[in-house]
């Protein structure tokens, strides 16, 4: 019915730049369908469109019809769902992954869904409308081009080729985006070699996850302990160097703590300040019964750090949330590589603890990077470990002497190939090492880290770089539940102001993960550390406990998230 292009502009939203192809309008005539897209079209954010896989996105008119309806809308008209091809007939229940269809000369394979992204709500106005296509089964679908060629309005459609298995756009898109799904179509899925790469890897996962024991996806993270916020007194404290001062904690009652995973984190909140701040520390050792090691360095600005450097002593009582963190060591007997810079040494100590108690026979590399001989913490305690485990060998790099090591002094060491490696120290070290890993022939999905500070963002399409650090929003101050954003040190009142704890993090310049900003994609999932939340609009499949959606979530209490 209709063919539309449209090049990327910067648009103007919600105070920030987006660089999007979401506008798109109807041309006269043929134009020539290409591999990568049509000609006179093209795609702002190339990660969730656009590309091989994505070429051409289609959209029909019979659901502008049942949206005209449930919007109230009479203004919609080809190409305001960021269409190339605005068709009649092909609904989602009917095209198949893998079908294909000549159109005028071009030859073209359907190969997956819509990706839910927030820049059709943009284009619309309608906020929530990521939420709607997937709740309604509409959500539209993308062709791979197979045979380039000429296409117009008035082409007929005609179908080349059934997809196998013969799994629908709608059921595919609801195997991804809904609940309860279907385990023997997970199984199909996977076998249909056109749909897209990106959604075969998340239905392989998914399919893993399906045929565990419990039948649902592993939540990572909270151990099996207390919710929210718990006292635990000071049993004990070391000196490890000018800077790190560690900390025995254990329970007022002598109860057994939760044990963590080695390399998993405490959220500790101290009296420094009214509202109390907050702060994760690695458990430097754990496996105790009863007690809980964390290891702090002294950081100028550090309100936290510094509070604990003046003020705690033996007997002194703290608040610390449960154990979690999805950095942790895992089971599989493969070698380890260990990677550290400063006090990033304290997860990944923990993880050596926990082979030396276990007396593994894994081929161990211990590679630590600090300034000086006066500034290594833990020194004697590494040496011992290490020389209890029968395959281990160390260096310590000082850059002080030599500067950072880089990827060829990396590859100098000739790490085993199919080792498993674990990252921790400031992110310019830790991305730098993850490359020279992976120089090293070390597989990229092997390598993990951790990061205390704020995550890299992802904000799809926005071209505004945030200039400022974490601060209270511009305005009057709210008097609702207090936010506090764990990573980002920053406390603030909730105000009706805003539609989620997403925008209230963005007016904070907290920075922020997201892609369709209405409960979809699941992209923004932040673990809850303590109080309650509730969603203004149902999230199509609820995250894990302890976990929030914060593209749709409001504080119903004062709330603490690792943000």
């Amino acid at each position: 019915m209709s063919v539309n292009v449209g090049m990327p502009a910067d648009v103007q939203w919600h105070g920030k730049t987006v660089h999007t192809g979401i506008f798109k309008n109807p041309v006269l005539g043929p134009v020539m369908a290409r591999r990568l897209n049509i000609d006179g079209d093209g795609q702002g954010d190339l990660n969730g469109h656009g590309g091989e896989q994505r070429a051409v996105m289609v959209y029909q008119t019979e659901s502008y019809d049942h949206w005209q309806r449930h919007l109230g809308r009479d203004d919609l008209r080809p190409g305001m769902f960021g269409e190339n091809f605005t068709i009649t007939g092909l609904s989602d229940d009917d095209v198949c992954i893998g079908d294909r269809y000549r159109i005028g000369e071009a030859e073209f394979e359907v190969s997956q869904p819509r990706v839910t992204c927030f820049r059709v709500g943009m284009r619309l106005g309608e906020p929530d409308m990521p939420n709607l296509l997937v709740a309604h089964h509409r959500p539209g679908f993308y062709l791979r081009v197979i045979t380039e060629g000429l296409v117009a309005a008035g082409d007929e459609i005609v179908r080349t080729r059934r997809g196998r298995h013969e799994l629908s756009v709608a059921d595919v898109d609801a195997l991804l985006y809904l609940p309860d799904r279907d385990v023997s179509m997970l199984r199909q899925a996977v076998d249909v070699a056109a749909l897209s790469p990106g959604w075969q890897q998340s239905f392989a996962e998914l399919l893993a996850a399906g045929e565990n024991r419990s039948g649902v996806t592993p939540k990572l993270g909270v151990e099996p302990g207390w919710t929210g916020f718990h006292p635990l007194r000071v049993a004990e404290t070391r000196r490890e160097s000018p800077t790190v001062l560690s900390i025995e904690l254990e329970s007022i009652d002598g109860e057994v703590l939760p044990t963590p995973r080695p390399g998993q984190h405490l959220t500790v909140r101290v009296p420094a300040g009214d509202p109390a701040p907050l702060r994760s520390y690695s458990i430097s050792r754990g496996g105790a019964a009863t007690r809980y090691r964390i290891s702090v360095k002294r950081e100028e600005q550090g309100l936290v750090s510094s509070w604990i450097h003046a003020n705690v002593h033996t007997g002194t009582v703290i608040e610390a949330a449960a154990p979690r963190g999805d950095f942790y060591l895992g089971d599989d007997p493969v070698p380890v590589v260990f990677v550290s810079a400063g006090i990033g040494i304290t997860p990944v100590l923990a993880m050596l603890h926990a082979l030396a108690a276990q007396h593994s026979e894994r081929d161990i590399w211990w590679l630590h990077v600090t300034r000086d001989a006066q500034s290594l913490a833990f020194g004697g305690e590494v040496g011992e470990l290490l020389d209890s485990l029968s395959a281990a060998r160390r260096r310590v790099f000082y850059t002080a002497e030599n500067g950072r090591p880089d990827e060829s002094a990396i590859g100098a060491l000739d790490l085993p190939q199919d080792a498993v490696a674990y990252l921790c120290g400031p992110h310019p070290f830790m991305t730098d090492m993850r490359s020279a890993l992976v120089r090293a022939d070390i597989d990229e999905s092997r390598v993990h880290s951790e990061l205390f500070g704020a995550l890299p963002p992802i904000n799809p399409g926005i071209s505004d770089d945030a200039t400022r650090p974490p601060h209270l929003p511009d305005g009057p101050p709210g008097t609702g539940p207090t936010v506090s954003f764990a990573r980002s040190g920053l406390t603030v009142n909730w105000s009706d102001d805003y539609g989620s704890i997403l925008e209230l993090a963005e007016a904070c310049d907290v920075p922020t993960r997201f892609s369709c900003r209405s409960g979809v994609c699941h992209i923004c999932v932040t673990p809850l550390v303590d109080g309650a939340i509730s969603y203004r609009q149902p999230p199509l499949e609820l995250p894990g406990a302890g976990s929030a959606l914060i593209c749709s979530a409001q504080p119903s209490q004062d709330v603490v998230l690792d943000l």
